[in-house]
């Protein structure tokens, strides 16, 4: 029989929701914002290397750390119930 959840265990819950939720608006914004630079350069006709150099290492890094985010947050947030 599971026990009612106690005022701390709730809030916990809620901030664990807010720092993933924080965590995808940071990466969402980080590479919206690559892009832009990206379509910015070719607008200006600039040549676009610096824009594209910094995509090619930035946006795989922060999608990664996004699977890191959710993965950490489903298995011990989720599936912390079942120990």
């Amino acid at each position: 029989m599971k026990l009612p959840d106690s005022d701390f265990d709730r809030l916990v819950r809620k901030l664990q929701w807010v720092w993933v939720g924080g965590a995808m608006l940071l990466i969402g914004g980080v590479v919206t914002w690559i892009v832009h630079l990206i379509l910015t350069a070719l607008w200006l006709e600039d040549v676009p290397s610096a824009s594209i150099g910094i995509a090619l290492v930035a946006i795989p890094i922060f999608l990664v750390f996004s699977g890191v985010v959710i993965y950490v947050f489903w298995n011990v947030t989720l599936r912390g119930e079942d120990r």
